[in-house]
C-alpha cells in the first residue's frame, strides 16, 4: 500500500470518528473483497465468508473510537477479519469442507491480469499446463496448516510486507519468515512433477 492510500484511509477513519457513517461506507466498498478473499482462504465454506466479512466491519466500526493509527487501517482490519474467522470456526466446532467455489479465485481483479490470453504462442496443451499449474497451487494452499495457509495468503495473493503480516498474525517477524519459507516449499513440493524443477528450486 502506498504512503498516499494510506493517507487517505487516516483521514476516512478520523471522518468515522467524528460522525461521518457515509466515511465508512467508503471504507467497506474499499476493502470488503480483499477482506472476503482472505476469508475464503482461511474457513473454506462459500456459505460463511459473506457473514464473517459482514461480522468483521460491524466489529471493526464499533472499535474505531480506540484505533489509533499506529498501524495501516487495513492491517488492522485484516487483524478483526482473522480473529473474526477464527471465533466463528470454532463456535462452529467444525472445520468447513472445501467446496469447489472456495478453490475459485475470490476476486476477479486478483486473477485479470495474469490470466493466459490465447495466442499464436499459447497452444492449447500450454493453456491446460497453465490451468493444472494454477490448480495444483490452489489445491497445495488449502492443504496447509491454518497458520501456514494464512502466511502464505497475506503474502502472496495480498501482498503484505513481512512487518504487516507480524502484525496481522499476532507473532514475531522471525514465525512469519519460517512459516511463508515452509508454506512455499510445500507448494513447491506438488508443482515439482510438474514444471521438472531441479531439487531445491522454489516457485
Amino acid at each position: 500500500m502506498s504512503a498516499e492510500q494510506a493517507d487517505a484511509d487516516a483521514a476516512l477513519v478520523d471522518r468515522v470518528k467524528r460522525g461521518d457513517t457515509r466515511a465508512f461506507e467508503m471504507l467497506v466498498v474499499k476493502y470488503q473483497r480483499r477482506i472476503e478473499r482472505l476469508i475464503a482462504r482461511m474457513v473454506r465454506d462459500t456459505d460463511l465468508v459473506e457473514d464473517i466479512a459482514q461480522e468483521t466491519f460491524i466489529r471493526a466500526y464499533r472499535a474505531l473510537p480506540q484505533f489509533r493509527g499506529e498501524s495501516a487501517f487495513y492491517t488492522w482490519l485484516y487483524r478483526i477479519a482473522v480473529n473474526t474467522a477464527k471465533k466463528t470456526l470454532l463456535e462452529l466446532k467444525r472445520d468447513p469442507i472445501v467446496t469447489e467455489s472456495a478453490l475459485a479465485p475470490v476476486d476477479e481483479e486478483e486473477t485479470s491480469g495474469r490470466q493466459v490470453e490465447p495466442t499464436d504462442m499459447a497452444t492449447p496443451d500450454a493453456l491446460l499446463a497453465s490451468k493444472e499449474i494454477a490448480a495444483t497451487v490452489n489445491a497445495a494452499i488449502e492443504s496447509l496448516s491454518e497458520d501456514l495457509r494464512q502466511a502464505i495468503t497475506l503474502r502472496e495473493i495480498e501482498g503484505l510486507s513481512y512487518e504487516e503480516i507480524s502484525e496481522v498474525m499476532n507473532c514475531p517477524i522471525g514465525t512469519v519468515r519460517s512459516r511463508i519459507f515452509r508454506a512455499r516449499e510445500a507448494i513447491a513440493e506438488r508443482l515439482r512433477p510438474l514444471l521438472d524443477t531441479r531439487d531445491g528450486e522454489r516457485w
